[in-house]
């Protein structure tokens, strides 16, 4: 079952192309026209040359992933040619730059792009605006809706580029005037990237402070929220290491501000110690950890799940952390909330675990009218002397902070209520066992909340999460597959409680590991039969159109 009126386009060409931008700009368009829209980018680590391309996927319905077979391709350079001639669906056409693709055996139009620009300043970087153009042509905007489009969304030095635009215009218009229509729809027009969600959803749970070390696919919410740290009211800082970001995240939240930082599987892995001082310490921190494919440097412009059991063990000890992974940009915006009022609530670090493909894809969002209720802190009341890690039933002390009539005193050391070094052992038993307090409650408080995403109520049992969730979902509608997927949105506790029912049914587990952690994890957990686990960790996000093959090939043999 195919979404009626899918409209897939891909741009490619070299780093410097302006490749990114011209996926933007027409991932505007169909915002505009009231469609939802995916779009993902594929880049190497490179400033200069390499081979980069964007996907816009749109539709008059919802739609959750990009896909690679496309109605139109506009290749800027030969080696995009090559990569992408393949990927051009029945009906489709691609469109090529006839000044560096021979022309001698080549199917589709070939367009003068880099002849045109040869007389502007930067004439590589117009590239991008030559792709838009093509694209505006495509689905029938008129010669002078160009013009206002590219002048709108290309601002500077905008009268060389609707001079660029037009003249691409008049060698096109005869080749492609209005070959597509894009449908309407009533789709919300904003969209936003997961980390730009994820930003706004730590804003709205009362962010104070961010701290980040640049580290690919994180480093763009500490971009987004330096932009808008005036706007927010919040302090955004860029230490010299991940060392010193966790540590002076630490060293903030201690006086009541709250904290939250973001890295990669290697920047957080330098955070490890430190992520064991906020367990000791009993300090709430907000860790996002966005993956890519390791170990080591391993791909940085990609995307994997390889960081599950990094994430569920984060830290050396013995204390409670919260581990939780949106499935949609949407989710990722009340999930970053919710996350830090939970990390206050229990005093204790939470990671916001996700990948490179939901932190960097574009899509369209419907933000909520409210921010999420976040919850509150424990506070001190009355006077007299204070124990900051006073015992309690739930293993939660109340909080006070500097300036006080009254030491508070936060440490890394083992302690006794009042945070004096200890090593007697009782006090240590004690301690231990009021830290494990602290879990027994979150996980009380995780069972009045929605920890499990349900799609769907009948057929197979198919379990996922992150971002690989939009994915199954998208080959779902595309396949025209009956299933359930189960998405634990919460991994650490992990929701036992919500999925007592699998124990009974076999799973398909689909997930971008080699090691297939997830299935391991349900199986530890729930002792469900996992029929077949689905798994790739080739850095590239699962494609509907070959997930939905493969579905149905294990699904017939199940």
């Amino acid at each position: 079952m195919k979404q009626h009126g899918r409209f897939t386009f891909i741009v490619a060409g070299e780093a410097g192309h302006g490749v990114r931008r011209a996926g933007i700009v027409a991932a505007d368009l169909c915002g505009e026209r009231g469609r939802y829209v995916f779009q993902m980018d594929d880049y190497q680590s490179l400033i200069r040359g390499g081979q980069n391309f964007s996907v816009v996927t749109s539709a008059p319905q919802p739609v959750l992933s990009q896909y690679l077979h496309a109605n139109l391709v506009v290749a800027l350079d030969r080696r995009s040619y090559e990569l992408h001639r393949g990927h051009v669906s029945r009906g489709g056409v691609i469109v090529y730059n006839a000044d560096a693709v021979p022309e001698a055996g080549v199917e589709g139009v070939g367009l003068p792009l880099s002849e045109l620009a040869k007389g502007y300043s930067q004439p590589a970087l117009r590239l991008g605006v030559g792709a838009v153009v093509v694209f505006l042509v495509a689905v029938g905007l008129s010669r002078d809706e160009a013009a206002g489009y590219v002048r709108r969304k290309y601002p500077r030095d905008a009268e060389n580029n609707v001079a660029y635009a037009l003249s691409v215009y008049d060698v096109a218009a005869g080749r492609l005037s209005a070959r597509y229509r894009l449908e309407k729809g009533e789709a919300p027009e904003t969209m936003l990237t997961g980390n730009e969600a994820i930003g706004l959803g730590m804003y709205a749970g009362g962010l104070d402070m961010y701290f980040s070390y640049p580290m690919t696919p994180s480093s763009s919410i500490l971009h987004f929220l330096a932009g808008r740290a005036h706007d927010f009211g919040i302090a955004v800082v860029h230490p010299e290491s991940e060392i010193a970001v966790m540590n002076m995240a630490i060293g903030a939240a201690s006086m009541g501000v709250r904290t939250a930082v973001g890295s990669s599987g290697g920047g957080l892995a330098l955070m490890e110690e430190a992520m064991s001082l906020a367990g000791m310490s009993e300090t709430p921190v907000l860790c996002v950890l966005s993956s890519r494919p390791g170990p080591s440097t391993g791909v940085p412009t990609y995307t994997a799940q390889g960081d599950l059991s990094f994430a569920l063990n984060q830290g050396h000890g013995e204390f409670p952390r919260i581990v939780a992974s949106p499935g949609t940009a949407d989710e990722a915006y009340g999930l970053a909330a919710e996350l830090m009022g939970l990390a206050w609530a229990f005093q204790t670090p939470a990671i916001l675990l996700t990948e490179k493909h939901l932190s960097e894809s574009r899509m369209t969002v419907r933000v909520p009218s409210a921010p999420p209720v976040a919850l509150r802190a424990k506070q001190r009341r009355g006077k007299g002397e204070y124990g900051r890690y006073a015992l309690t039933r739930d293993g939660v002390s109340p909080l006070t902070f500097a300036p006080s009539e009254q030491l508070v005193k936060w440490t890394s050391y083992e302690h006794d209520e009042n945070g004096i070094t200890t090593e007697d052992p009782g006090m240590i038993s004690r301690m231990q066992q009021k830290r494990l307090r602290k879990r027994e409650a979150l996980v009380g408080a995780l069972q009045r909340m929605k920890t499990v995403n349900r799609h769907g109520d009948r057929g197979p049992a198919i379990l996922t999460y992150g971002s690989t969730t939009m994915s199954v979902r998208e080959a779902l509608v595309y396949g025209g597959i009956e299933a359930e997927v189960v998405q634990p949105v919460y991994l650490e506790p992990f929701p036992t409680w919500e999925l007592g029912d699998l124990s009974a049914r076999q799973v398909v587990v689909v997930e971008q590991s080699c090691a297939a952690q997830m299935a391991g994890l349900l199986r530890r957990n729930t002792g469900a039969e996992i029929r077949a686990a689905v798994t790739k960790y080739d850095g590239r996000p699962f494609d509907p159109e070959d997930l939905a093959r493969r579905l149905k090939e294990v699904l017939k043999h199940g």
